[in-house]
């Protein structure tokens, strides 16, 4: 380092008017750099520069001392930078070097902390693709990783996972790092060690999309979990002609582990129908039958471990979990739906001149009062009761109603799945044909993704999911996109 010349002796600290010992650098009663007072009382007023201020503050009269009189510490360990203490007691942060992370933003408020559910962009991997290994093309978003992943996602198992590759651990392990403070490592909880961000859940926005067929899910703006739930899927029928599957669920807030129920009853009900119609079932049977195995999947939630049957009727009068279902099989010439509770599904066709149609009766309240003729549609779905539902899949279901129905549009257009989350803000069928876009049957994804977009915009109440079947069925099997 380079030495500074010896200064001249002061009189006096012109700090505290301690007298100086001879040689002394610095105050022995506050500490004030003699060297640099020294240097300052022997320049004129119209030599001395005036500093500029730093990020607007005031400039002090105790001019800091020269850089080259102190040595810069090393860097620390595992790439931080460790600030050099100044000798008045202050920590001045040195600059990091090409290659060292800067500073993260400080605790106690201070600095914006990036948005958690921005997370997946950040770093996470992408889902491989699912491969084809003679079984029909699947994806199941309850329990499976999805084949793509958008700004705000992170999608796979229920977990929460951070961003990025994590700090090393002793021993080699790595752990994923905080999407806050980007210091910090994960808990098995989801919370960051450091800061104690939450971290975004997995299930927070899915995405998925099968050539053909696609899906999008989200938390919403004001739930702080997702608790809906999807799988899609292709395959073939025994003729080889191609078909279509798309689930979707709704968990019951009010319920016990509605996040569970909704993707044990998408994942039973998706298995179901990639199983029987391939054999060659009734699209109508294979629907009905997929159902029950959903409702049996939510079911056994609420059952003990090894419990009998017979203990069914003591968990009727228990908060068991709970959800709506609603589900589509497209083929080329057939279009059949499947439901129970209050999730729906819309015919939009491509020509925007034909109507559109709602091809779901809800299980509610409100569907109950207009179908006795008590009250309008309008009446009833502005009553704080229109949104209780009278159908649902769980072992406090008094009698499950399947409800089948099958269709023959006679032009192509795309059929919309989804959750009360997306129709609360589109709920007639002209509504939901102004928000599905013009290219909808050759960009199912992309449609998901803006009517997704749409529902946040319009308040985002309540998690969003859609599912997008173009009609009639992409010919060829249907691959991972």
């Amino acid at each position: 380092m380079s030495q500074m010349p010896q200064p001249a002796q002061l009189s006096a600290c012109p700090t505290c008017d301690e007298p100086p010992q001879a040689g002394d650098r610095y105050c022995d009663q506050c500490g004030a750099d003699l060297a640099a007072a020294a240097a300052s009382a022997a320049q004129t007023p119209g030599d001395r520069p005036v500093p500029p201020g730093l990020n607007g503050a005031a400039w002090s009269p105790h001019p800091e001392p020269e850089p080259d009189d102190y040595e810069l510490a090393a860097p620390a360990p595992d790439d931080y930078e460790l600030a050099a203490p100044a000798p008045d007691g202050y920590e001045l942060a040195t600059p990091a070097p090409d290659g060292y992370e800067l500073a993260t933003p400080a605790p106690d408020g201070y600095g914006q902390p990036a948005d958690p559910r921005a997370a997946g962009a950040l770093g996470a991997p992408e889902a491989a693709p699912p491969t084809e290994t003679g079984t029909p093309a699947e994806i199941d978003t309850g329990v499976n990783a999805s084949t793509h992943t958008s700004a705000a996602t992170s999608t796979g198992s229920m977990a929460g996972t951070g961003t990025g590759a994590g700090p090393r651990l002793p021993g080699g392990e790595r752990r994923p790092r905080c999407a806050a403070c980007q210091e910090g490592t994960i808990d098995q909880d989801g919370y960051c060690e450091r800061c104690g961000h939450a971290q975004a859940r997995e299930r927070d926005h899915m995405e998925s999309e099968l050539e053909g067929i696609a899906a999008a899910s989200d938390r919403g703006l004001r739930h702080h979990r997702n608790e809906d739930a999807f799988a899609v899927s292709a395959a073939e029928l025994p003729d080889g002609s191609p078909v279509m599957v798309a689930v979707v669920c709704d968990g019951v807030s009010s319920a016990t582990r509605p996040d569970d129920a909704s993707a044990a009853a998408a994942h039973a009900a998706g298995e179901a129908l990639r199983t029987s119609l391939p054999r060659g079932a009734h699209p109508q049977q294979a629907m009905n039958e997929a159902i029950v195995a959903a409702a049996e999947a939510v079911n056994s939630l609420a059952l003990d471990t090894g419990a009998a049957a017979a203990h069914h009727e003591g968990q009727r009068h228990q908060n068991a979990p709970a959800c709506t279902i609603v589900s589509a099989v497209v083929t080329s010439d057939i279009l059949t739906i499947g439901w129970v509770g209050d999730s729906r599904a819309y015919w939009v066709p491509d020509d925007r001149t034909a109507p559109p149609a709602r091809l779901t009766e809800d299980d509610s309240w409100a569907a109950q009062m207009v179908a006795a003729g008590l009250m309008s549609e309008a009446e009833a779905y502005a009553d704080e009761r229109a949104h209780a539902i009278t159908g649902w899949l769980g072992a406090d279901a008094y009698e499950l109603e399947p409800h089948t129905a099958s269709y023959k549009p006679d032009r192509p257009g795309v059929v919309v799945v989804c959750t009360d989350g997306l129709w609360n803000y589109a709920e007639s069928a002209e509504q939901m044909a102004r928000a599905v876009p013009s290219d909808a049957r050759s960009r199912p994804l992309n449609t998901a993704q803006i009517l997704v977009g749409h529902a946040l915009d319009g308040g985002g109440h309540d998690n969003v999911t859609v599912a997008v079947v173009p009609f009639p069925a992409a010919p060829g099997r249907a691959g991972s996109a």
